[in-house]
């Protein structure tokens, strides 16, 4: 009992610290708001546009690198039906950083936007944009509680303390610090929980990999010890899921405003583009960690730990991994430290996903939708209203779902299939692109989606697709890359139909044209009879004409 509370007190001055940070970055902030008396929303949702580099590098990376994150790579790691091969996270995140550096800083720069939903606006009006705005909320809230559900189930492992409180407390600070500064509150806050969590997380590796318990596991990545090689196998009928899975995440990492508030946020295109290239070192480096003592936990004989037997894989607890080999593997005090960097890179993400929702929400549908001569400061209420309301949704459904990954997955798998297609089409191909075509491609992409169903919540597969396996426990599993293609056929959807309307209404138009000239034909022909001439730029006589 006395190490859980010594653990409950780190915790309490670890998050002490953070709101500490949070509660100083404000009152930048509040300065930055009476220099910027015009825009002072801008503040709160970009920074002001004038975010230091080195903190924005910082911000970006620990968003991108959170609770989900650490965690899974360590349970794709440990799994034996998957391995490091599988481990696909920071792989992605690199070239997400990349590609979003190269392709879609410049675009969104280039008209001073304030989140990545102005440009759907401009181009398709508040209807249609308000409609995509739906999937771009959901996947911020569905993203905040499994990052939540995540530290809950971390702190309930490691300190057997209650993951509801765990769930309520995090949420507690995050959002009290979101509220009090906004942007510069997120940023500064998530530089000092990025420098705990890669200090804490290399502090646990040394203890890990020194445990009696544990085999050498660079033996065990290609031998089977305790179970398979940890660095696992892919078969050639799976590369297209894993290629599928990649671009998911490479590509729909784009499509998140967490993304571009910080791309926004400073000053010059080249700072962006450092930014990105950046952070895309940053987030693979920050992993390696959690692959080690994935690596590690797979080469354990957990019999020999105080865990006992059977493995954490058998008991169904390969989500908690890591916080189970801090534990069973670590001293108690290290594994404090070990908490305090996971619960670390919880908050730099919590604080991020919550903060571009209200921002969506303050601008693009208050703002710009429901009372359009809103003042600067009705604004920023609204956006610190949105983040209370977000963090108590988000909360709660982490509080109450167990099945807040999948959650994440299916928002995150939403995003990409209809996000994806529509950032792409009016960042790069605006002038061929309309709202007929937009619509329609939305349709298609949410129609297809659910006639592919999804087992784990019980939406049918009316859709049959090529190369499924059906797995000894009946599960079935997808090896066609599915999101990809439906990505690519709402992509030909918008543009097709927006031809086709373009087509139809340039018909409609030249058949207008045409009998207004017949028209106005008419009194000039009447004219040229009495001898008349009104119209001096038409001849009144045309070569070949028999006079």
């Amino acid at each position: 009992m006395a190490g859980n509370w010594l653990g409950l007190l780190s915790i309490g001055v670890f998050y002490l610290i953070v709101l500490g940070i949070g509660i100083w970055a404000s009152r930048k902030s509040k300065r930055e708001e009476r220099k910027c008396t015009g825009n002072s929303s801008e503040v709160t949702m970009v920074g002001g546009r004038n975010l230091k580099i080195w903190v924005s590098i910082f911000t970006m990376s620990a968003t991108w690198v959170g609770g989900g994150y650490i965690l899974g790579i360590a349970e794709v790691v440990y799994d034996p039906t998957k391995g490091l091969v599988w481990v696909l996270g920071p792989l992605a995140y690199a070239l997400s950083m990349i590609i979003g550096g190269l392709f879609f800083v410049k675009p969104i720069r280039s008209k001073k936007y304030v989140t990545f939903m102005d440009p759907f606006q401009e181009k398709y009006g508040d209807t249609l944009a308000a409609v995509l705005f739906i999937p771009a909320l959901l996947a911020d809230i569905f993203w905040t509680a499994c990052i939540l559900g995540a530290l809950g189930g971390t702190v309930s492992v490691v300190l057997d303390i209650s993951s509801p409180l765990a769930v309520g407390i995090s949420a507690g600070v995050a959002i009290v610090y979101t509220l009090m500064g906004g942007l510069y509150s997120v940023a500064y806050t998530d530089v000092v929980q990025l420098g705990l969590m890669f200090f804490g997380l290399w502090f646990c590796v040394p203890f890990v990999l020194t445990s009696p318990s544990s085999a050498n596991f660079t033996v065990a990545a290609v031998t089977k010890l305790h179970q398979e090689p940890w660095t696992g196998k892919l078969q050639l009928e799976e590369l297209g899921c894993w290629v599928d899975d990649i671009l998911l995440m490479a590509i729909g990492g784009v499509c998140y405003q967490a993304f571009y508030q910080r791309v926004l946020s400073m000053a010059t295109d080249a700072q962006a583009k450092i930014t990105c290239y950046a952070a895309a070192v940053i987030c693979p480096l920050l992993g390696i960690p959690s692959i080690i003592i994935g690596g590690v936990a797979a080469s354990t004989n957990w019999n020999q730990t105080s865990y006992g037997s059977p493995s954490p894989y058998e008991e169904g607890q390969a989500r908690m991994i890591l916080p189970i080999a801090l534990q069973h593997l670590c001293p108690f005090y290290v594994s404090l430290v070990g908490i305090g960097a996971l619960a670390a890179s919880v908050m730099s993400s919590i604080d991020s996903a919550l903060l571009s929702a209200a921002s969506l929400i303050g601008r693009n549908i208050f703002k710009n939708i429901i009372y359009k001569r809103a003042s600067e400061r009705m604004i920023i209420v609204v956006v610190k209203v949105s983040v209370l309301l977000c963090g108590i949704i988000a909360a709660a459904f982490a509080m109450t779902s167990k099945s807040f990954y999948l959650l994440w997955y299916l928002s995150a798998d939403v995003l990409y299939s209809v996000m994806t297609p529509h950032v792409i089409c009016t960042f790069f191909l605006s002038q061929w692109v309309n709202q007929y075509g937009a619509c329609s491609g939305f349709v298609l992409a949410i129609l297809l989606r659910a006639l592919i169903g999804e087992p784990q919540i019980g939406l049918p597969d009316v859709l049959p697709l090529p190369w499924d396996k059906i797995q000894e426990d009946g599960h079935r599993y997808r090896l066609f890359p599915f999101r990809t293609v439906i990505m690519l056929l709402a992509i030909v959807t918008i543009l097709l139909v927006s031809r086709l309307a373009k087509m139809g209404l340039l018909n409609r138009t030249s058949d207008a044209e045409t009998d207004t000239n017949l028209c106005s034909m008419a009194p000039i022909q009447t004219d040229m009879v009495e001898g008349k001439r009104l119209d001096k730029e038409q001849p009144l006589f045309s070569e070949g004409d028999d006079v």
